[in-house]
């Protein structure tokens, strides 16, 4: 009978939690994506078209450090796979809170678990849940300085979302300088530039989903 060391830090304890995640998921067929941001940036409203315009089956988990309001909004949407984590105060999810939760989805029912993490561009990039995809979404409201403040999101990015796209010609936000901020750190990210309000971007980044999840 093997024993767990109970000198484990609380990373490494993650991560063994998050292997036995992965391999849940790969074993029921589930591509799993965490997604990391901003709090307004804009990755609920990106659940919703999602669930609105996404012809695939899949569930969501949000995590938020108080109430479930998120989660609703995504369930209001239309897709009613949807589910609350509250941290009561961490600032990111971990791989036991996955766990847990992922207990109460139909995991043979689904092809894709979307995972909101809370809002934070650093906490969060640190910890494995067990995903196969890390996305980081910016949004055009909060600067375009995010990229070089927080790097190590972008680092373990494979693809960036630059939300609220309509907004550009609005605000003073250099795009190709966060573009180039984003591909200074991981040469073969993918970016993908969105909006909600006119759809501008999601038809290529559903596409990147399907093509990801042959491969996974």
């Amino acid at each position: 009978m093997k024993t767990q060391d109970l000198n484990l830090s609380a990373q490494e304890s993650n991560q063994l939690i998050a292997s036995g995640n992965r391999n849940v998921f790969y074993e029921s067929g589930v591509f799993a994506v965490n997604i990391i941001g901003s709090p307004g940036c804009g990755k609920t409203s990106i659940l919703e078209y999602t669930a609105n315009h996404f012809d695939e089956k899949f569930a969501v988990i949000v995590g938020d450090v108080k109430t479930a309001l998120d989660a609703d909004r995504i369930i209001k949407s239309g897709q009613k796979n949807a589910y609350a984590i509250e941290t009561g105060g961490g600032c990111h999810l971990t791989a036991n809170m996955i766990r847990e939760k992922a207990m109460e989805i139909d995991l043979k029912g689904i092809d894709y678990l979307f995972i909101e993490n809370v809002g934070n561009l650093v906490c969060p990039s640190a910890f494995d849940l067990g995903e196969n995809l890390k996305i980081a979404v910016l949004s055009i409201p909060e600067g375009d300085e995010k990229v070089r403040k927080y790097p190590s999101l972008f680092i373990r990015a494979a693809a960036v979302i630059i939300n609220k796209i309509d907004l550009l010609g609005f605000m003073d936000y250099d795009i190709e300088q966060v573009k180039a901020d984003c591909r200074a750190h991981n040469s073969n990210v993918k970016i993908f530039e969105t909006s909600v309000k006119t759809g501008k971007g999601f038809d290529e980044f559903f596409q990147y989903l399907r093509d990801q999840r042959k491969h996974f």
